[in-house]
């Protein structure tokens, strides 16, 4: 097991919305947390980054207990994540965008490395480093928020609705790229997702939360019955 949560509770301020959530990921899975809007997903995703306290329970990373750290001491330890919305410099070039990636992520020191790295999986990146990271569309957007995600040589990434406003063959692109970081790099991957088809192009298995809790463990396949995509998805 890379990453290990037992018996989490976490919220905002007094107002609990994890419930007690409880699940592994093991080095090299791509693991998608599904369910309706409002259930407590992005709160998950912050709490695992350190955005958000720990009310109660355990998070353990790569051996090692991560529950009281600050988000910036996870980073370096080998957690990277990309927030819904993507959270890239608008003002800022494609190349200043990547090299932040290098002061939060644990790569210090190997920035053509690192930069090698990612224009083999985002060679669009490569030739748009002079550009403003606020000019390019939605797409490049978030391949840019991987990008600099990658740049910091995590063990973890935490996706959050990668595919928000992006358009259908970029969302293709990306559950690629989703599937070659597992394959060829061993990277563990977290990804909170609506798009089915991404879901099942890209996960081992999903998770689903209600309430704060995590409900079932299914296949992704699974998701191609529409009982069961309304089930756990519909509204």
């Amino acid at each position: 097991m890379l990453l290990q949560v037992s018996n989490l509770t976490s919220g905002y301020g007094r107002t609990r919305i994890l419930n007690g959530i409880t699940f592994g990921v093991t080095r090299g899975e791509v693991l998608a947390v599904i369910g309706r809007n409002g259930v407590g997903k992005t709160t998950l995703m912050k709490t695992l980054i350190g955005l958000l306290p720990v009310m109660s329970g355990d998070i353990q990373f790569n051996g090692a207990t991560v529950t009281s750290l600050t988000a910036a001491r996870r980073a370096r330890a080998g957690i990277g994540y990309v927030p819904q919305g993507r959270g890239i410099f608008g003002k800022m070039t494609v190349e200043e965008n990547l090299a932040t990636g290098e002061t939060i992520g644990a790569s210090a020191g190997l920035t053509a490395q690192n930069f090698a790295r990612v224009f083999r999986f985002f060679p669009r990146l490569k030739e748009r480093l002079a550009q403003k990271a606020g000019t390019m569309s939605g797409g490049e957007q978030q391949q840019l928020a991987l990008g600099r995600v990658l740049i910091g040589a995590p063990k973890l990434i935490l996706l959050d609705e990668p595919s928000e406003g992006i358009q259908p063959n970029i969302i293709q692109d990306i559950g690629r790229i989703i599937r070659r970081l597992s394959t060829e790099e061993q990277l563990t991957v977290i990804i909170v997702e609506q798009h089915l088809e991404l879901i099942e192009a890209t996960a081992d298995r999903c998770l689903v939360m209600d309430k704060g809790a995590i409900i079932a463990e299914i296949e992704p396949a699974a998701l191609k019955d529409p009982k069961v995509a309304k089930k756990y998805l519909a509204i």
